[in-house]
Parts: C-alpha cells; structure tokens; sequence
C-alpha cells in the first residue's frame, strides 16, 4: 500500500505554522479543495496538546471561521490532528498558505481571548461535551499566534525538504 502524501513529510523537520497539504479536484464535479496543516506543536520534540484542550479549540475555530463572511462559505471542515500536533481546515478552491494566513491569525485571535461558553459544548451538541480546556486552550492559542502566525516566515509555510 502507497503511503498517503502527509507520512511522506519529515516530522523530525516539521516546525509550527501553516502548510498545504494537498489540493485536491473532485473527477465527478471537477470541484477543487485545498487541504491545510495547521501545525501549532513540533512534532516529537514538543507536547502534544491534549485532547480536552484540541476539543475546545476545535469548537472555537470551527465557530469563528464558519462564521466568517469571507471564508465560511468556503470552508468545508476544520479539525485536529490525530498525533495532537495541530489541525487540518479545508477550504474549497485552490489556495496558498499565505493566503489563508491572516484568517487562521484571526480564528486562533479568537481562541485567545475568548470569554463564556464554548459554543457547542452542552449535552444536546456534542458528543463529549465536558471535555474541554478553555484555559489552556487560549494557552496555546495565544503560543501559536505570538510565536509562529505573527511574524511567518517562508520557511513556516514551506514543508521541510
């Protein structure tokens, strides 16, 4: 079995920021989607966030960009990682990492200095709703866009050779 294209990447090499992971064209509609790595932790050589932390971020970012005017029509999905190093957010159309830069700054803003109620998290919404950490959540939030969205560089937005 082929190795899908994000194992191909060196996570020894990879450091937070925002790449593209793949651009894909549906064969039937000819519809095009761009697939993002939103890498907010170094793989293996930093935590990894928890999960009750990726929840509540994964509410929060979800909200903010689905709300957007701008991107929310075209966002198709946002979520985290599996290895809890980061998220992947879909966009329908082709786009490049610098273009998607200052939502994603704006959505992990958000998280930061959130206040209340994470939307979505009550019984009736969401199928873990307790497990969530809104503090550390804006934790990593404010570390991601102070140390890596703020001032991103090339480098941070060009997936290790």
């Amino acid at each position: 079995m082929e190795n899908i294209a994000s194992f191909t990447i060196n996570h020894l090499l990879l450091e937070p920021g925002v790449y593209v992971s793949r651009i894909d064209r549906d064969p039937e509609t000819g519809a095009v989607a761009t697939t993002f790595d939103l890498r907010v932790t170094a793989p293996n050589r930093e935590p990894v966030m928890d999960t009750s932390v990726m929840h509540a971020m994964e509410h929060l970012v979800a909200t903010y960009l689905r709300n957007d005017p701008v991107w929310g029509p075209r966002m198709i999905y946002f979520g985290p990682m599996g290895c809890r190093t980061g998220f992947y957010v879909v966009f329908f159309g082709e786009w490049t990492a610098k273009e998607i830069v200052e939502p994603v700054r704006a959505a992990f803003e958000f998280v930061k200095g959130f206040e209340g109620e994470i939307p979505g998290a009550k019984p009736a919404e969401c199928g873990n709703w307790h497990d969530s950490d809104l503090n550390m959540a804006k934790w990593w939030a404010r570390r991601y866009v102070d140390e890596t969205l703020a001032n991103i560089d090339e480098r941070h937005m060009t997936y290790p050779q």
